[in-house]
């Protein structure tokens, strides 16, 4: 096994749906095992804990609340810890890694960023965009949003979606040949079985993490076996995917190995 890594995960400090702290997370995946975590709160335009009436600066700070309580822990107990964020377009969400606290308070136009404008701005960074859980069909999505153009790759295998979602993904991501990752979505330590990705080098900051993603270099999804296996099911109203197109608007999705 090579250098095991957490890529997407909440805490209670920043994102309203999370439950656990930063040391709550740090404590688990050091005891199975992972080299290190990347947090991935929710951004202001998600599910975001940070209150939206301050100064931006200050919901900056704010934000970096959750992974600065993991950065604490991991120095303390030997687990990696960097930070990432997750950011919302109407309900297709995409994994930015990359982006320093300077970086972010110097630019409260990223709130405003297109899909484009985001990637464009992002590898400008040294940073990268995956798109996260592509064909999860939730209570709260309207519908599913295929993005790719305007990501690096896709997170094929998340642990808070079906089998179903995540075996559409991998089927997506082998047709077109797409950079495929894995994560947890964690917003609750302990886990029964959480996902990951396995890493030839170990990193040394995030930008390391966003050029393997860039430069596509082995990244390899730890996950149960069979995860990507393809149930029976029926293709439903709920189930149909739509691609955005280059301006963002949507469009239905051609039949693929993605549909039974």
């Amino acid at each position: 096994m090579g250098y095991l890594y957490e890529t997407h995960m909440h805490t209670c400090l920043a994102s309203a749906c999370g439950v656990s702290t930063g040391k709550d997370h740090v404590r688990f995946y050091k005891d199975r095992g992972y080299t290190g975590i990347i947090m991935t709160d929710h951004f202001f335009r998600g599910n975001c804990a940070i209150p939206r009436d301050l100064p931006w600066e200050e919901r900056v700070d704010l934000f970096w609340r959750g992974y600065e309580d993991a950065l604490e822990e991991g120095l303390k107990v030997g687990l990696d810890v960097f930070f990432a964020y997750e950011e919302n377009y109407g309900f297709d969400e995409y994994l930015i890694y990359g982006l320093t606290k300077e970086y972010m308070k110097a630019h409260p136009e990223m709130g405003r960023w297109n899909r484009r404008q985001q990637l464009e701005e992002v590898h400008r960074a040294g940073g990268a965009v995956i798109q996260a859980h592509p064909f999860r069909v939730r209570g709260y999505i309207d519908f599913i949003r295929i993005g790719t153009q305007f990501a690096d790759g896709i997170e094929a295998a998340n642990a808070g979606n079906t089998q179903l979602d995540d075996a559409r993904a991998y089927a997506m991501g082998k047709r077109e040949g797409l950079l495929m990752t894995a994560g947890s979505d964690n917003h609750h330590s302990p886990i029964p079985e959480p996902f990951g990705v396995e890493l030839e080098q170990k990193l040394t900051c995030v930008l390391d993490y966003a050029r393997i993603l860039r430069k596509r270099e082995p990244v390899r999804m730890h996950v149960p076996e069979g995860r990507f296996t393809m149930p029976e099911w029926e293709l439903t109203a709920r189930y149909r995917a739509f691609r955005l197109n280059d301006a963002e608007e949507t469009y239905p999705m051609e039949d693929g190995p993605w549909d039974p």
